[in-house]
């Protein structure tokens, strides 16, 4: 009987203590109750409904003719303007999608659409760039930048750098280019895909769809480097790879006795390392000090020392790793700034070491967030800090400056033959 009572006993310890903490470990947390709908930023072109095998054939000047009110065919193939105020959809404040009323193909999107003052549609970025193409136009002595769609090549309109936030972009589009699918006929229509864009009881996160190859163009000249610990490195990783100036971002590990690392090792806690992230930016498009706010009031709390949300252990600390001595002054400077105007309530714990090695974490842990955007980890730990991102910093982000990747590849290339 005392045998008996023992083993229930055990078994009652297991159920109570080990099965919860085995539940509330990375990537086994309960299923978290808002919907995150992610998408990564779309610079491919958006196939119209009717294509065949990734191809879409444009209709005959007969036929457009035919099909096309006059204005809509004088706007599109003949590069008109319809009057301001006197058009479809200047004042049009339906829940929609804009489409080209050539094609079809999706173009921006109503939750994008902002009052300019002008008389015609204007919206802050279109749904895809990849459908709207820019041109250089010189009409009237003037030097503006032209917008046509992919697929259709219709004249849509013009884009300038005077728009609201976070883009600062205004794409001043004719009404007559354009074809309205109200939220209600989105699924019904063929478009149920942008549904999400309207679901205000979800998250929409739009995402750098993929980072320069900076290496092949640049090599490593002219570029900094920047290693920060904060936690779990996906998060970490996923929330720098978004800002404008950084070309690539690695999880790894350092900081540590060894003189190798891999996940299993540093999790023992064994090897003193720290799950890091090394940065690869270019100084001239984002600085140092930058890098480090972000790291401070998005990446990472900087005042949970030794473990970071549900991560415990010294390989999850907050810790600046520095390359240089200019680094290590601008890392204490900053943390003492933080400190005397008592940014957080409570001691800030990171630690400022330099840097001897990195060693790159395995392959599937690169890149994770973006490619397990559905992990109950990354959506409960993860996608808040994205969010923050968005909000506190969207002038720093790759997405909310519409073809900024090919200006950062221009770049690259401008500097490459200086």
């Amino acid at each position: 009987m005392k045998d008996r009572q023992i083993k229930f006993l055990l078994i009652a310890v297991v159920i109570l203590v080990f099965i919860p903490l085995i539940l509330i470990s990375r990537g086994s947390k309960e299923e978290p109750e808002k919907v995150v709908h992610f998408t990564l930023e779309k610079t491919e072109a958006i196939l119209p409904l009717d294509h065949e095998n990734g191809t879409w054939e444009k209709p005959s000047a007969e036929e457009l003719r035919k099909n096309l009110s006059p204005i809509q065919y004088e706007v599109t193939q003949q590069e008109g303007t319809e009057p301001a105020f006197q058009n479809e959809f200047w004042d049009n404040k339906e829940k929609g999608i804009y489409v080209d009323i050539v094609s079809g193909e999706p173009l921006f999107s109503s939750t994008d659409k902002f009052t300019s003052g002008t008389g015609w549609p204007s919206f802050t970025k279109p749904l895809s760039s990849g459908n709207v193409k820019e041109f250089t136009d010189t009409a009237y002595g003037l030097k503006r930048t032209e917008v046509k769609s992919e697929f259709a090549q219709s004249h849509l309109g013009h884009v300038f750098p005077d728009g609201p936030d976070p883009t600062g972009l205004r794409y001043c589009i004719n009404s007559a280019s354009l074809q309205f699918i109200p939220e209600e006929n989105l699924k019904k229509e063929g478009y149920g895909e942008f549904l999400y864009l309207f679901d205000e009881g979800s998250t929409q996160l739009t995402m750098r769809e993929e980072l320069p190859e900076w290496e092949e163009l640049y090599a490593s000249k002219g570029m900094s480097t920047a290693v920060f610990a904060g936690g779990c490195f996906w998060g970490v990783e996923a929330v720098f790879e978004q800002l404008y100036g950084v070309l690539d971002v690695e999880s790894g590990y350092t900081g540590g006795s060894e003189e190798s690392a891999t996940y299993t090792q540093v999790s023992s806690g064994r090897t003193n390392h720290a799950e890091a992230v090394k940065i690869i930016y270019d100084p001239k498009l984002i600085d140092y000090p930058t890098l480090l706010k972000v790291f401070f009031t998005v990446a990472h709390d900087a005042t949970q020392l030794n473990y970071q949300g549900p991560d415990h252990g010294r390989q999850y600390r907050s810790a600046i790793f520095y390359t240089d001595e200019e680094q290590k002054q601008e890392a204490k400077q900053y943390i003492s700034d933080l400190t005397k105007s008592a940014v957080f309530d409570d001691e800030i714990v990171t630690r400022v070491t330099e840097l001897t090695a990195f060693y790159p974490a395995e392959e599937y842990h690169q890149d994770f967030l973006i490619n397990n955007p559905e992990h109950r980890y990354i959506v409960q730990w993860d996608i808040p800090k994205l969010e923050d991102l968005n909000k506190t910093y969207p002038e720093l982000l790759v997405v909310n400056n519409p073809g900024t990747l090919d200006k950062l590849n221009k770049q690259i290339e401008i500097n490459e033959i200086k």
